[in-house]
């Protein structure tokens, strides 16, 4: 097991966590949560002893194999599969050493024993199904079959992030260490994930924003927060609970707990008085529902804002008929989504449902003016205002500048006391609302472009992957902002929390087309499995045929070291019935001439006793090198005969 005691770390000067002990048990798959920038990620460096502590002691079994993420993926030449594949060090290094062997083999220079050895290791470890197993996982992750020859380095960012977890999870590891594995898969990756988590074998610690997939996985949750380290059995939500019956005693708290939760009750009463879609309606009801509990548990939450009246909605927001989406490269145009007929109103909390590569990114992109149809039309209601939220926006952050100038240059006419106000909504308080947001990490990026939208007053959002980088506590913030939003809303993310509680209306982008799902995100996650299925069925199995290549080369091999072991048996066995034949011949010889009456006729003792030693010396012989034949013939049955 994992032991700490009074264990006590700090980065730059900071104590993140002091005087901890706990005791981490073997097959615990724990969730360790927290705020950005508390030290969760530093912990997990410690964890892979990249780290020191400064006092207390960390110990871990030191015959515990651990995997871990890398943080970054240089651009190599080398194919994606056999990227994975190194994931599995012991793997490669026997393939490494038997290649050497083998071809020292043909040179009658190979320890056949030391190969049978490793054959016999490498099958222990799965070496046969290797390649099969790191193709699952690749397919889990998205990557389809053309991309397994692709070199790494053809790949962009996110999907590197991709085949570094890829990495990851081929070692065959007892402990298990992710950073925020969810960031950069889409919904259908985030389930795969899921399910593989469910099933592993070893220690897992993982840190995690999502709610819904901390839930599924984990059976602990690890709390850090004022520099201490809180165990709590179960999921997130169990936490959450736990959280707000310790809240609930703290008489500070509890005037504002009741405030919210009154909001929340009537927020309820009216949505559920407003609900036209049965399903969909039961669904988010029963989300809500469970939101009581959950508010309590972040009632210390520093994040506090809301949408402010967009003024003028148009109705409809947005109209898209009869569209062809795509791209236009060297005069060829490629096609993604085709015949799209869409109608956004105030009010409508839409949500985009697809695989990876299915065309969601590039369906948001249209709508938000970015990119225009090749053909069909995009008719903007007079007054619309668009709030984009992507990715690649944060890119646009000017890196010299902090938060409040960032405001400011957005609203000049505004009292800059008004503006930090704002600002401290989104935990940029003091010295970070004047901070140069270069230096800022992902999730306060993602903060100050959502702050910086927010106060645009859009009265259409659209949201791409809004929750990346952002931690818990701004999650459930953002989540209880987009419900009283009186706007139109579009979404897309693989947070199901997010989705449960936001979104009405659900739309299937699929197969070139965007249609309505009538269904629930459980039936989503059903109807991926389907499809999955069918992929598998009806893909052509190059990687079948290639283990089923290298199984046939590596049964050569296995044969080749099974020859190479009985051949010296065989050879001295051989030499040894040779041997013995001629000292039979000779000791019969012998015994003819002590058995002639003439020989002792003659009187010669001396030449008597000569024969007598000599019949000795080779039944001696004889009789060592039958015992020598028996003991080679053991050997040899006990060794399986080669195919």
């Amino acid at each position: 097991m994992i032991l700490l005691r009074n264990l006590s770390f700090a980065r730059n000067g900071r104590f993140l966590v002091e005087n901890a002990s706990l005791q981490l048990h073997p097959g615990w798959k724990i969730g360790l949560i927290g705020a950005n920038g508390c030290g969760k990620s530093s912990f997990l460096a410690l964890l892979r002893g990249e780290l020191h502590a400064e006092a207390g002691d960390l110990e871990i079994p030191a015959v515990w194999s651990v995997a871990h993420v890398a943080q970054d993926t240089p651009a190599l030449p080398d194919a994606a599969l056999e990227f994975a594949l190194d994931g599995d060090a012991e793997l490669r290094q026997i393939e490494t050493e038997l290649a050497a062997l083998e071809q020292a083999a043909q040179a009658s220079e190979a320890d056949g024993h030391r190969l049978a050895e490793l054959h016999a290791r490498y099958a222990d470890i799965g070496g046969y199904s290797a390649r099969a197993r790191a193709a699952s996982l690749l397919h889990g992750l998205g990557f389809g079959d053309a991309d397994f020859t692709r070199a790494v380095a053809e790949f962009s960012g996110g999907w590197r992030v991709r085949l570094n977890l890829a990495r990851a999870l081929m070692c065959r590891s007892d402990l298990l260490l992710l950073d925020e594995p969810t960031n950069h898969l889409d919904l259908d990756a985030v389930l795969w994930l899921e399910g593989w988590l469910r099933s592993y074998q070893g220690t897992l610690i993982m840190i995690s924003h999502d709610r819904d997939f901390l839930d599924s996985v984990c059976s602990h949750t690890l709390a850090l927060a004022d520099a201490q380290l809180r165990l709590y059995s179960g999921g997130y939500s169990q936490y959450e609970r736990q959280r707000a019956a310790q809240l609930a005693n703290q008489q500070a708290m509890f005037e504002k707990q009741q405030r919210e939760r009154s909001h929340l009750e009537s927020y309820i009463e009216r949505f559920r008085a407003k609900a036209t879609k049965a399903r969909q309606a039961q669904s988010r009801i029963k989300a809500l529902a469970r939101m009581e509990e959950i508010s309590a548990a972040h009632v210390d939450t520093p994040f506090s804002f809301q949408f402010a009246d967009p003024g003028h909605i148009p109705d409809p927001l947005l109209l898209v008929e009869q569209a062809r989406l795509g791209y236009r490269a060297n005069d060829e145009e490629t096609t993604i989504l085709e015949r799209i007929m869409l109608a956004l109103r105030p009010g409508e909390r839409i949500a985009f449902l697809g695989r990876n590569g299915a065309g969601k990114s590039t369906l948001i992109k249209c709508l938000a003016g970015e990119l225009a149809p090749l053909s069909g039309r995009r008719i903007e209601g007079k007054g619309l205002s668009i709030g984009y939220f992507a990715q690649h926006q944060l890119e646009l952050l000017r890196p010299d500048e902090s938060p409040l100038q960032h405001i400011t240059r957005q609203d000049p006419t505004a009292r800059e006391q008004d503006l930090r106000d704002y600002l401290g909504g989104f935990d940029f308080r003091g010295p970070m609302a004047d901070a140069s947001c270069g230096r800022f990490s992902g999730g306060e990026k993602a903060r100050l472009v959502l702050a910086l939208l927010i106060r645009a007053k859009p009265n259409l959002l659209l949201l791409d992957e809004p929750t990346n980088h952002l931690d818990l506590e701004m999650r459930e913030a953002l989540t209880l902002a987009l419900q009283e939003y009186e706007g139109g809303v579009v979404l897309v993310s693989h947070d199901r929390h997010l989705l449960r509680t936001t979104a009405d209306v659900l739309y299937l982008v699929a197969d070139g087309k965007v249609q309505p799902f009538d269904g629930d995100l459980d039936d989503y996650a059903s109807w991926l499995a389907e499809q999955r299925a069918a992929q598998q069925q009806a893909a052509p199995q190059n990687v079948d045929r290639e283990e089923r290549k290298e199984a046939r080369k590596l049964a050569a091999a296995d044969r080749q070291a099974l020859l190479l072991k009985r051949r010296p048996l065989l050879k001295e066995s051989e030499k040894l019935e040779q041997q013995i034949t001629r000292w039979q011949v000779q000791r019969s010889a012998l015994e003819a001439q002590l058995a002639d009456p003439a020989l002792y006729e003659k009187n010669d003792s001396a030449l008597i006793q000569k024969l007598n030693q000599e019949q000795a010396d080779v039944a001696e012989k004889i009789d060592t090198a039958e015992m020598r034949w028996l003991e080679l013939q053991e050997q040899l049955e006990a060794l399986p005969m080669p195919d």
